[in-house]
């Protein structure tokens, strides 16, 4: 039976996979979305405890070494799924040889991807600076992850999904070296057209550069979906489902 672990990224919890977790579930699927460390518990907690000085000390190092510990647990290989900072975190993992498959949402590119956009530089402008964890605003969030709702579902948005993150994490993104050359296990690569973080050219950038001609790099690309893909309504009546979807055919097939 095919299982997944899912990686969530910055600025939310393993609360923003229940909806994929309960429709992989139903294609016989096994899921786990492990927290990050110092983001176990109800978002509304974890703002309240702003600022958390140790959140404000996570590196992306330690969180690479939190999933490969937890991957190298399993009685097989998983499926690895990750979203943003988490989608380089599968990265990271099938470049050191873990996973049977990998899908990185919207990911973070590592290192070597030079692609700028101004509104990627604009959405990751407050991780440049300091070393105190960083608790985005209403209007932070909606122009870097929820760029195509209402004003109410932003709001919403926010309120049940947005938590505190180390500012340590997201700068840690700029030395996440890769072998790009190394033999790694078949990866897809999803990316939103109206996304403010991870433009969609800096998604193409990163698939560009792996070059080892006998391991498979998909790239799926969604119009109109914001760094929210995973969670927001979509265009043309089709939500997140469709994305989950796309990615659980993808999984499922030899």
């Amino acid at each position: 039976m095919t299982s997944v672990i899912f990686i969530h990224g910055m600025f939310v919890t393993p609360l923003c996979w229940s909806g994929w977790i309960d429709r992989f579930n139903a294609r016989g699927i096994l899921c786990e979305a492990p927290p990050w460390p110092r983001h176990d518990g109800a978002p509304a907690e974890l703002r309240a405890r702003h600022p958390d000085a140790a959140l404000g000390k996570l590196t992306l190092p330690e969180l690479v070494a939190h999933f490969e510990a937890i991957v190298k647990k399993q009685p097989s290989p998983p499926v690895l799924v990750g979203h943003s900072m988490g989608g380089l975190i599968v990265q990271l993992l099938l470049n050191r040889g873990l996973g049977q498959k990998g899908v990185a949402i919207d990911s973070a590119p590592p290192k070597g991807v030079l692609v700028l956009r101004w509104s990627m530089l604009r959405a990751n402008f407050p991780l440049f600076f300091g070393g105190a964890p960083f608790l985005m605003s209403e209007a932070q969030w909606r122009y870097a992850f929820d760029n195509k709702s209402s004003p109410e579902e932003v709001h919403a948005h926010y309120e049940r999904q947005l938590v505190p993150e180390s500012k340590r994490v997201g700068r840690g993104a700029l030395g996440a070296a890769l072998d790009f050359k190394k033999p790694h296990a078949p990866l897809l690569l999803v990316g939103g057209g109206s996304d403010h973080i991870i433009p969609p050219a800096v998604n193409r950038a990163n698939v560009k550069k792996y070059e080892h001609a006998g391991s498979r790099v998909d790239y799926k690309e969604f119009p109109g979906r914001t760094h929210y893909t995973i969670l927001d309504g979509g265009v043309d009546g089709k939500g997140w489902e469709e994305v989950c979807d796309f990615v659980g055919d993808w999984v499922q097939a030899p």
